[in-house]
């Protein structure tokens, strides 16, 4: 057995990393970050360039062909880079039509999808909270929809909607559709824009199977904030030893200080091991259909959480200037709560595992 990284996988972060590092300088971040806007069209088109768009479409319609664990570990590095746009939801939405469209649905959307010429998002969050299938209260009939959703990535530049309707079904929406309306939402992470839409005898198009395809959306964007948060939180304790090397105290960098030293080995060794969480998740969902469910909430849970901690202990380690807005700290911190918050809290996701196990 294997428990490493293949060659082409490590190719693929090595490749996104570079991208990154080109694409997304310090400075830019900053600027994006000050400006709120959190998209961005060239980062977005080189990002569709190199091929981030369509890593799970399908060859046949343009994209990779690839599976949820390298999708994954594109996001891992996504995370590592605090990058804005509309990443999660344009990837959740590609997989919503590839687990539950008809034929002419793929064909209509995937290739431009996968070019990025089209925007997808996902509107799965009801006014009241919830997140799941089973609490979906947007009302579909006769091709009509009426409700409304909230924290809806980047809705307002979405080219298409993909909601979840009363039933556990979905539907797609278009931009633009009439009866659409849209208001931001003030998030915490600034890299993501964030919106409630409501919806008023909007034109609706179900997916066929969009009962089964909603189960496993919200599986694949556990494992995808799951692995976002990973890549944040090593970035966090990257740069905090940075910062502990350079940092004096009493003419000493705080790295040599004992309590120091142990504050990082302890981030250090809590957030590696939650690596092997999101792989798994990431294997079952292609491979272990019957363990998919289990361990995507495992890891959304565990490896989001824990992202949170270290963002708390990297905000303490940079001493006062950690909780001030110049710190660029903050992006990743806050792109940890993010990770933690959407889709669900880990208290929701332990209850689900408690409820698979038949606790």
């Amino acid at each position: 057995m294997h428990f490493g990284l293949n060659d082409d996988q490590q190719l693929l972060q090595a490749t996104l990393r570079e991208y990154a590092a080109k694409e997304l300088l310090p400075a830019r971040r900053r600027e994006i970050f000050e400006a709120g806007r959190a998209f961005d069209p060239g980062l977005w088109q080189s990002a569709a360039d190199v091929g981030v768009t369509g890593l799970v479409i399908p060859q046949r319609y343009g994209g990779a062909g690839l599976e949820l664990l390298d999708l994954a570990l594109a996001f891992e590095v996504l995370g590592e880079a605090a990058m804005p746009g509309p990443f999660l939801g344009h990837a959740l939405a590609a997989l919503a039509l590839l687990c539950g469209g008809s034929a002419a649905q793929r064909e209509r959307w995937l290739p431009r999808l996968a070019s990025g010429d089209a925007l997808g998002s996902v509107a799965l969050c009801e006014l009241e909270g919830g997140w799941g299938p089973e609490t979906w209260g947007v009302r579909e009939a006769d091709g009509r929809l009426h409700g409304a959703k909230q924290h809806v990535e980047h809705a307002e530049r979405a080219d298409l909607l993909v909601v979840g309707v009363a039933g556990g079904g979905l539907v797609l929406v278009e931009g633009g559709a009439e009866g659409v309306s849209t208001a931001s939402i003030d998030g915490i992470d600034r890299m993501r824009n964030l919106s409630r839409v409501e919806f008023v005898g909007t034109p609706a198009e179900p997916l066929p199977g969009g009962v089964e395809a909603a189960r496993r959306v919200r599986d694949a964007g556990c494992v995808l904030l799951a692995a976002d948060a990973f890549g944040a939180a090593w970035k966090l304790i990257r740069l905090t030893v940075e910062y502990s090397l350079t940092r004096e105290q009493f003419g000493t960098p705080i790295a040599q200080f004992q309590s120091v030293k142990h504050q990082l080995a302890n981030l250090a060794a809590d957030t590696e091991p939650t690596r092997g969480l999101f792989w798994y998740a990431a294997h079952a969902f292609d491979h272990l259909p019957a363990e998919a469910e289990h361990a995507a909430a495992v890891a959304k849970a565990h490896v989001t959480d824990r992202a949170v901690q270290v963002g708390r202990g990297a905000v303490e380690l940079h001493g006062g200037i950690g909780f001030t807005w110049e710190c660029d700290v903050q992006f990743w911190v806050r792109r940890c709560m993010f990770d933690r918050a959407w889709l669900g809290l880990p208290r929701e996701h332990l209850a689900r595992v408690a409820d698979l196990g038949g606790w």
